[in-house]
């Protein structure tokens, strides 16, 4: 596949037979990344950008509004071993607070929103009914603000976003895995 994902409603590109793809949006991709390549059938991740109007955006273009996209990651990952279910419940909704409009911790800007961008109306029911569970939970004091917007053209973000916790460790993140 590209490093511009055109196929955004291929939910097997590019990890091929027996992997989905999950992409998600928690604020800075960073720390979502750092956390979720851990995750037990988790294959791959890629930080990125998606859900804006400019084409082949930059890290700078993204902030102040300027392209509309959040700061993604998109997630190869093995269904038989981590269900899209468990990967937003277990997971994407307790490593960052979904209650913050386009803000996590320090970082405030559309392109911090909390999204998911499902790839099949399985991955939309799905994220419907966990975010009407996370919500009904009592878990969060405000409601979920996370939105769910149609899978668009993903691009990768720069090389040294690629990583970058690893690359750096001890860097910046308000990510962390809630209770």
């Amino acid at each position: 596949m590209s490093e511009h994902d055109t196929a955004a409603n291929n939910p097997s590109a590019p990890g091929g037979q027996g992997t989905e793809i999950a992409t998600l949006a928690g604020g800075c991709f960073w720390g979502v990344e750092e956390i979720l390549r851990e995750v037990p059938g988790v294959i791959d991740t890629d930080v990125g950008y998606t859900g804006g109007w400019l084409e082949n955006p930059t890290y700078d273009d993204t902030h102040d509004s300027k392209s509309g996209h959040a700061e993604a990651i998109r997630i190869t990952f093995d269904p038989s071993i981590l269900s899209y279910e468990d990967l937003l419940e277990k997971w994407f909704f307790k490593l960052h607070d979904p209650t913050t409009l386009n803000r996590q911790g320090n970082d405030v800007g559309t392109q911090y929103r909390s999204a998911l961008f499902p790839h099949t109306p399985e991955q939309k029911a799905t994220a419907e009914q966990v975010i009407a569970r996370v919500n009904a939970s009592g878990k969060w004091k405000q409601p979920i603000t996370t939105s769910i917007e149609p899978a668009a053209t993903w691009y990768s973000a720069e090389s040294y976003h690629q990583d970058y916790l690893r690359k750096h460790p001890g860097g910046y993140s308000c990510h962390f895995m809630r209770d």
